[in-house]
């Protein structure tokens, strides 16, 4: 079983828990940043001298972000609570409730495999992200992982919501966000024994944090001979969630142009493989796994993957996306590596016919040639890739909850 340990989290105190949390800075524009870190008592300020400023002196970027933390706990902006396990539940304006534990697991189970990856992950970004925490010591926004739902940690979650959270924050989304901190020694042994009784964990969301904090422990490992493997570097701040609270939505695809085929040619490749079914000017949101929807030429069709071609798949690779990219991307538009081109457009979807419109809207504008709709990746088919070490397709999952960054953080000097 992986490890999962308490920690001595690091959170806004009362009067700063409106201002101090942000969503991930990938949600913002360049001009957005500059002026959120130009708010007093908040994360982003923290992190100016790396998100902001223009020296090129990026050691001293780092110090400079170490600084500011360690004068915000002076200042008590953001406080250091004794060990724990937090409780953490989200409530989204569409009435979705996303709930579970934030703690640390070890590097060791994820190179180990007892943390399990479906996605592949840039050398150059995880190198760049481990130098930061090599120089920063802090880890600001949790992977998510989850696991195989299990009642008693369920009803261990249910007992602890009867108390009052140490946090009740409500974002500028509309989502309300509440941790309770759960530092009894009784209930911390309760939550250790019964999270041990799970095999392992999946890696929803973060494959890059997570890889890149192994390959910080490793370096930092690399040079510490006194090495015992539990050290603070060694540990990733997680948050854990089982498949009860988790929502993987359609993640969907639009093309730039068909390879220099007509509409008609572009048709009839398509019939080798797929039972194609014109549907008209109505969005059509596929139904099931194997159905996929096209928009092309003002027209919607739904691709149906012959039962021959699955058949010539592995039962572990039977991924809509992955053979909408080996018998379409690849076979038919004639890109080799779709993680490479500049062709393909990935769009997110909310399980919706929301997203197929969406896609409808982008080829009718011009910019693009052909929408794909795809049905969204279910647990199992995410947890069995992950077992079998398949590397999903690029953009295969859209996962909930989505995560604010620096709601509690992991000071990994401690």
């Amino acid at each position: 079983m992986p490890i999962f340990k308490p920690f001595r989290g690091v959170r806004p105190s009362e009067d700063f828990v409106e201002t101090f949390p942000t969503h991930p800075l990938d949600n913002f524009s360049q001009e957005e940043i500059n002026k959120k870190a130009q708010m007093e008592s908040s994360y982003i300020q923290m992190i100016k001298p790396y998100v902001v400023s223009k020296s090129k002196d990026v050691d001293r970027n780092l110090r400079k972000i170490r600084t500011n933390f360690e004068e915000l706990l002076h200042d008590k902006v953001i406080v250091q609570d004794s060990s724990a396990y937090y409780l953490y539940e989200q409530f989204l304006p569409n009435k979705s409730v996303f709930r579970g534990l934030l703690g640390l697991v070890s590097v060791d189970d994820f190179r180990n495999d007892k943390i399990k990856k479906h996605e592949s992950t840039l050398t150059h970004k995880k190198e760049k992200l481990a130098y930061y925490l090599e120089k920063v010591n802090i880890q600001a926004e949790p992977v998510l992982l989850t696991y195989i739902a299990n009642p008693k940690v369920e009803l261990l979650m249910n007992h602890e919501e009867k108390n009052v959270p140490i946090l009740n924050y409500l974002d500028d989304q509309g989502t309300r966000h509440k941790i309770w901190r759960i530092d009894n020694r009784l209930k911390m042994k309760e939550l250790k024994d019964v999270i041990e009784q799970i095999d392992s964990f999946y890696i929803a969301d973060g494959h890059h944090r997570i890889g890149s904090t192994a390959l910080n422990a490793k370096n930092l490992q690399d040079k510490n001979k006194k090495h015992n493997g539990t050290e603070h570097y060694n540990y990733v701040f997680s948050f854990i969630v089982s498949n009860q609270s988790i929502k993987i939505h359609d993640y969907n695809r639009l093309l730039e142009d068909l390879n220099g085929l007509t509409d008609e040619e572009f048709l009839k490749k398509i019939e080798q493989n797929f039972l194609v079914h014109e549907k008209g000017e109505i969005p059509y949101y596929p139904s099931q796994k194997f159905h996929i929807s096209m928009y092309l030429g003002g027209k919607f069709y739904s691709l149906h993957v012959k039962h021959e071609l699955r058949n010539k798949q592995s039962n572990v690779n039977d991924l809509d996306h992955s053979l909408l990219e080996e018998f379409v991307i690849k076979d038919i538009l004639g890109i080799a590596d779709p993680k490479t081109t500049d062709k393909i457009t990935y769009c997110k979807g909310n399980s919706t016919v929301e997203g197929i419109q969406s896609l409808k809207e982008k080829v009718d504008s011009g910019k693009y040639k052909v929408g794909f709709g795809i049905f969204p990746v279910s647990f199992n088919d995410l947890l069995k890739v992950s077992d079998h070490k398949i590397v999903m397709p690029p953009k295969c999952t859209y996962i909930e909850p989505k995560l604010v960054t620096a709601l509690i953080m992991y000071d990994m000097k401690q």
